[in-house]
């Protein structure tokens, strides 16, 4: 499997062959309206470090080419799948629909769980949730958040508990948090080694 460091990926260009070689879990991440294009670069890196399917931006998201985003990404644009959405409950809906028709070929029941990453009355605490594959998981806008129609497609809404004064953390660090307790719990780590046992 390659691996290479953030000089590496700064000047690399993947190939769809070597895109291929790349074992994808089934996560997909959906940016509803994040505006900030370090956020937007960051989640990138995100969803190629858990190997994510596809990555969503949807609404006023900016998308690539953008010289911001390659630079917060170390330019793993080049390496993560993604698509762009007029709204999150577009994207959703294009993931429920393309893992359906996968299912019944495969002769699966394939449900996604959809999980938003938001401040709101019905949230939960994120390590209090039983997360699986396949999973969407949605962040929003920096100042508005998640859609309230997304909210409302949402299995489950999740947040990260604040002790101080501020009121929430960035979203591309709350993105983070819930990744990688989604992969901690769905993948399990091996005990021997401390590493991520992926499915």
């Amino acid at each position: 499997m390659i691996k290479l460091g953030a000089a590496e990926l700064r000047k690399s260009a993947s190939t769809l062959e070597e895109k291929a070689q790349i074992k994808k879990n089934p996560v997909y991440i959906i940016l509803d309206n994040v505006l900030d294009t370090y956020n937007v670069g960051a989640i990138f890196r995100l969803a190629e470090a858990v190997a994510a399917e596809r990555v969503y931006l949807c609404g006023m998201t900016e998308t690539p080419p953008n010289s911001r985003i390659k630079k917060a990404s170390i330019n793993t644009t080049e390496w993560v799948a993604w698509s762009y959405a007029s709204t999150a409950v577009e994207a959703l809906q294009e993931i429920k629909t393309s893992h359906f028709a996968k299912a019944s070929r495969d002769k699966q029941i394939s449900n996604i769980q959809v999980i938003a990453v938001e401040q709101d009355p019905k949230s939960v605490p994120y390590n209090k949730v039983e997360y699986s594959f396949p999973i969407a998981l949605v962040v929003g806008h920096e100042t508005e958040g998640v859609s309230k129609e997304v909210l409302d497609m949402a299995d489950q809404i999740v947040e990260i508990p604040m002790w101080g004064v501020n009121k929430s953390l960035n979203v591309m660090v709350s993105l983070g948090i819930v990744l990688f307790e989604v992969m901690k719990g769905v993948s399990g780590i091996d005990s021997r080694t401390k590493k991520f046992i992926m499915i």
